[in-house]
């Protein structure tokens, strides 16, 4: 019963975790445009195909309602109907084939119009899909604990995968964990965790934020065994100004309380070679490393 449930069931991830989304609201006109927003191009033009081929079909249908109602068509029944369903759509107008009578010419007329503002609709669309700025921010897959000038503090790392300049970028940073409640009831709580550095006024390359881990901090003295007991996350939002094209972009990332690696370090994402040369690896962004005990401590695991 359970795997019926999720092949019908819409599933994503988010913070390492599959989530099964049941009973969605059907899609409403309104959606239309966030639909062709957000799929992939591929998908985007097969949409548009598939709508061009059941337009024409529907009109197709109209016009054989009233046989005759087509001049010179060839060849004749549907498919030349909808051959002439084609031409009339895309106001091609080769002239063989022509409305010759007045319902014909009333058909031809409403598709001549729908067709003139499916074009606009679909060129405005392809453009805006073109022209949206997408930011090619790459998040760490383990944020670390680690001890940092005296203070216990949770460190996570980004870096601008595109090397362009993001102007006035902006962080925040939020845990999501499960709590119970006095009178039983389980709900999901967010608490925002302060960054010391949340603005970066030229993001170009790698950008390290850190959260201080101290008596204010929902995560003070937590570890993985309480984290995982509710289950918590962390997401980070990061968004900005792309100086090229002077378009706001944003990016996202969840981590679960799986990732978080306690008492490690990240390795260094930009370093200098022999020559004094300096050098930016972006394979660099997803390694981290433990700390030796006697600098990390042993006061969490996980």
């Amino acid at each position: 019963m359970a795997s019926k449930l999720r092949k019908r069931a819409r599933r994503i991830e988010a913070g390492g975790r599959s989530l099964f989304i049941h009973n969605l609201p059907a899609h409403s006109p309104q959606d239309l445009y966030h639909y062709c927003m957000t799929i992939s191009w591929p998908r985007f033009y097969l949409f548009i195909a598939a709508a061009f081929i059941a337009l024409n079909l529907l009109f197709a249908c109209l016009y054989q309602l009233q046989p005759g109602g087509i001049a010179n068509q060839f060849p004749q029944g549907f498919l030349g109907a909808f051959f002439f369903s084609v031409e009339t759509l895309a106001t091609v107008g080769y002239g063989d084939m022509h409305p010759q009578s007045l319902y014909s010419h009333w058909v031809s007329m409403l598709e001549i119009f729908i067709g003139m503002m499916s074009i606009a609709l679909i060129t405005g669309v392809t453009f805006a899909r073109f022209s949206r700025p997408r930011a090619r921010i790459v998040f760490t897959l383990h944020p670390v604990v680690r001890p940092f000038d005296g203070e216990r503090v949770l460190m996570l790392r980004a870096a601008n995968a595109r090397s362009n300049v993001i102007i006035d970028a902006g962080a925040s940073l939020r845990l999501l964990q499960h709590e119970r409640g006095v009178d039983g009831i389980v709900f999901r709580k967010l608490y925002d965790l302060e960054l010391v550095r949340d603005q970066h006024p030229m993001f170009v390359l790698g950008w390290t934020l850190m959260h201080r881990i101290d008596e204010s901090s929902p995560l003070y003295q937590r570890d993985f065994e309480s984290l995982a007991e509710q289950k918590a996350q962390l997401i980070l939002s990061i968004s900005g100004m792309d100086e090229t094209t002077l378009q706001p972009m944003a990016a996202r990332h969840a981590f679960s309380y799986q990732d978080i690696r306690w008492n490690h370090a990240f390795a260094d994402l930009i370093y200098t070679d022999d020559d004094e040369n300096d050098h930016v690896d972006y394979q660099r962004l997803q390694e981290v490393r433990p700390l030796p005990p006697e600098e990390g401590g042993a006061e969490a695991k996980g």
